[in-house]
């Protein structure tokens, strides 16, 4: 039976339970797409509230989960658009917050968190394969922890059971995602100022606030941009890039998005694969999966700072969404290396 009969006939429920017997290979986020529901719905559908639940609705307080993660040790932290899939194996370590933003900064497990997007969270047992997931108020993912063979059982069963929500509804009351802003028209923009600003700039951070002065988006930022600083490329640079920066053994860093959290990754990238439409690295700690398929724009960027330009390689989806942002290793107030300069002028 379809997907499509299936809705007029049989609960949520019952309809994922034989979606995932038929169909057992299919992620659980492309399934949602076809039942036209949510990542997060289907998973609510498993809280029974039963002891031997597969699935446990946890309360709202992501801040204090998210710092009592430490105590599982050494986990797998997963952050994913569309597109691209980055997968970090480590402890979380030095998690703050202020306000609705937060940081986790160990060396391995690197995180800019955006708990204004944080909506829901579950505890998930997935054959024996046990996270933490958490959900924006669309029911779409912006976070997963995973534990490893390394990880605290322990620590996770009393984390659970700690944040363990009073209501183990079946069902969630999810909303609309928020429409993607209107970009305004080049001819309105103030072109000649938002280049001179670009030019001026002595921190990458201040360029956001660069985008939102002159009220342009970032791929438009990237259209009207001083010519010197911005350069469009072909859509196998990245591969070419990762190639020379595995060869070289040059230390990297990698940041993908979700709605609620940047992922980054640095050190260097080893085992570069290519299966199907996915180009991935697959390092013991590290993984990286990306549609090339999706990718629509690549540009070379870069960026003044008190320290001299920084560069980086920037890919867009077709509708302008960032998916990958790619550096060279680098801390503030530290030059760029040389190396990664040499490298991306070849690309």
């Amino acid at each position: 039976m379809s997907v499509t009969a299936d809705l007029q006939t049989a609960t949520l429920a019952d309809r994922w339970t034989q979606f995932k017997l038929d169909h057992p290979k299919t992620r659980i986020r492309d399934a949602a797409r076809q039942f036209g529901s949510s990542e997060a719905a289907l998973l609510a559908t498993q809280c029974t509230g039963q002891a031997d639940a597969r699935v446990v609705r946890l309360t709202d307080d992501f801040q204090s989960q998210l710092k009592d993660v430490s105590g599982l040790g050494r986990v797998m932290a997963l952050t994913r658009n569309d597109s691209v899939v980055h997968e970090r194996k480590g402890p979380y370590l030095k998690t703050s917050f202020k306000g609705p933003m937060g940081l986790t900064l160990g060396e391995d497990i690197d995180l800019r968190l955006f708990m204004q997007h944080w909506q829901f969270g579950f505890a998930v047992d997935e054959n024996g394969r046990r996270s933490l997931q958490y959900f924006a108020p669309d029911g779409e993912a912006v976070h997963k922890i995973y534990l490893t063979e390394d990880s605290s059982a322990a620590a996770y069963n009393e984390l659970v059971a700690r944040y363990r929500a009073p209501e183990q509804a079946a069902e969630l009351a999810t909303q609309p995602a928020p429409a993607a802003p209107t970009e305004t028209p080049d001819a309105d923009i103030d072109v000649e100022g938002f280049r001179a600003g670009w030019r001026a700039l002595q921190d990458t951070h201040d360029f956001f606030g660069l985008l939102r002065e002159f009220g342009v988006s970032r791929t438009q930022a990237l259209r009207l941009g001083p010519p010197e600083l911005v350069q469009r490329l072909d859509n196998q640079a990245i591969v070419r890039g990762l190639e020379a920066a595995a060869a070289a053994e040059l230390s990297i860093m990698l940041f993908v998005a979700s709605r609620g959290c940047i992922q980054i990754h640095t050190g260097p990238v080893q085992r570069l694969v290519t299966t199907g439409p996915w180009f991935n690295v697959l390092d013991p700690d590290f993984n990286l999966h990306l549609k090339l398929e999706d990718v629509a724009d690549t540009w070379l960027v870069r960026k003044p700072t008190t320290e001299g330009l920084v560069h980086s390689v920037e890919l867009y989806d077709a509708q302008g969404r960032n998916l990958l942002l790619f550096f060279g290793k680098r801390k503030p107030g530290i030059p760029e290396q040389e190396a990664w300069r040499e490298l991306v002028g070849k690309l």
